[in-house]
């Protein structure tokens, strides 16, 4: 079994300890998260929360992924104690939990922490402790416009190869009337353009490193990858697409723009409701598209709750989390907007309770792809590292944004393909000497 780099190498500062405290006032909660829209019903139901709990109070910090994911490092690393509960997922949870950055969660009996599907509460455990309670859980999967394939004559099986997608981006395609084929996600990051890009090239054999820690992005593997990922977008993806990420391409498809989209199986809740989507009765769901491999082709990922070591508002914080992750939770949504809406990807209950299959028509293919990613063995060839969608190692956050940016680059046609993975691997060459790696 692989294990998670314990090292010091790489961190330019020290443990958060005793001394970082929120800067909340006693009984006021401030909450950093994401702004998806399952996030979003969380703090329209929080006065719920607030009403059994008399004398706390929340406030929330709602930013999108990228800016999230900065603010919350920059604020745990430098012990800026801005927040009392940080939504963070399962590159962060199982790195800050070893380095004592996170407070261990313990639940009560009736909580059911083992109604968590295994592979939700491993990945964000360390050493048997958990240190981030999912709200919703994910892997990849493809979404498609079946009217538009059936018209095409086609079809699309579970895994298809990436030549039968492109196939099927090609015959969906109407740019005449705003129909593009495949909509993926550009916009630079290492949780935006290379979560799905990392999946991608994985299903071609490429490895974000050698088993001797070097970077690999120079290889065939990648090569071929990032030149089919750029050649499909520019010719059947939307204009603009180095800009777009999860919001702006869930928008597209509601509106109908997009043929297909390969992203996380949580978007199946919205782009499958009447009350949100434009093709909701047309959108049907596949496995991830595979190349050489099926292996790696699917992500996974919890958004998750975290309090941070240190927080004055511990034991509230720890009261909130348990009720945004209960099944109770998860009945009170269903009660409010329906079991197609709500959170998914945590529990056995949801996918168990006979509700949420009549009203999930993506319930079977999400649990399939969620069941299938295998963090520790993601690459066709050895690897080093933990990690569907990224490298489970502190310098991994640095090394895939950097690389992020070279790949919108070369989607937007300001670098070439070559010229965007050289620069990538010199990024990620100075990364790990400067940590130590060899």
């Amino acid at each position: 079994m692989k294990s998670l780099r314990n090292t010091a190498l790489g961190l330019t500062l020290g443990v958060a300890g005793a001394s970082m405290a929120s800067m909340a006032s006693a009984g006021e909660l401030t909450i950093a998260t994401v702004n998806n829209g399952h996030m979003i019903e969380m703090q329209k139901l929080t006065p719920v929360f607030e009403e059994a709990n008399p004398g706390i109070t929340v406030n929330w910090v709602t930013l999108d992924e990228g800016t999230l994911r900065s603010r919350v490092t920059t604020d745990i690393t430098t012990r800026g104690g801005q927040f009392d509960i940080m939504t963070i997922g399962m590159y962060e949870a199982p790195i800050w939990g070893e380095r004592g950055w996170l407070q261990a969660l313990e639940f009560g009996e009736d909580y059911n922490v083992d109604d968590i599907l295994p592979a939700m509460r491993n990945g964000l455990s360390h050493d048997g402790n958990l240190y981030a309670a999912p709200f919703y859980g994910e892997s990849s999967m493809i979404m498609y416009r079946k009217d538009l394939l059936d018209a095409a004559g086609m079809t699309m099986p579970d895994n298809p190869s990436w030549g039968h997608v492109a196939d099927a981006a090609a015959a969906m395609t109407d740019k005449d009337n705003g129909v593009y084929g495949i909509c993926l996600r550009g916009k630079p990051g290492w949780g935006d353009n290379m979560a799905f890009l990392t999946t991608m090239a994985n299903s071609f054999g490429a490895q974000w490193f050698n088993e001797d820690w070097t970077p690999a992005l120079d290889s065939a593997a990648w090569n071929h990858a990032v030149h089919f990922y750029v050649d499909l977008l520019n010719n059947y993806g939307p204009p603009g697409s180095s800009g777009n990420s999860f919001n702006e391409i869930l928008a597209l498809i509601n509106e109908g723009k997009c043929g297909m989209w390969i992203d996380a199986t949580i978007a199946a809740s919205f782009v499958s409701n009447p009350d949100q989507s434009q093709v909701a009765d047309v959108i049907a769901f596949a496995q991830s598209p595979q190349a050489v491999t099926t292996r790696g082709a699917n992500w996974l990922w919890a958004w998750s709750l975290a309090i941070p070591a240190g927080t004055n508002q511990a034991e509230d914080a720890q009261k909130f989390i348990e009720w945004a992750t209960s099944a109770d939770y998860i009945e009170l949504v269903a009660e409010t907007n329906g079991w197609g809406a709500v959170p998914t990807g945590t529990r056995q209950s949801t996918y168990d309770n006979p509700n949420f299959q009549d009203a999930a028509v993506f319930a079977d293919a999400e649990l399939a792809a969620i069941l299938s990613a295998d963090p520790e063995n993601s690459t066709q060839n050895p690897s080093p590292y933990v990690g569907v969608q990224f490298a489970a190692i502190p310098e991994f956050q640095a090394i895939g944004t950097a690389v992020g940016q070279q790949m919108s680059a070369a989607l937007a046609g300001d670098v070439t393909v070559e010229e965007a993975l050289e620069a990538a691997q010199e990024a990620a060459d100075r990364e790990m000497r400067k940590a130590g790696y060899y």
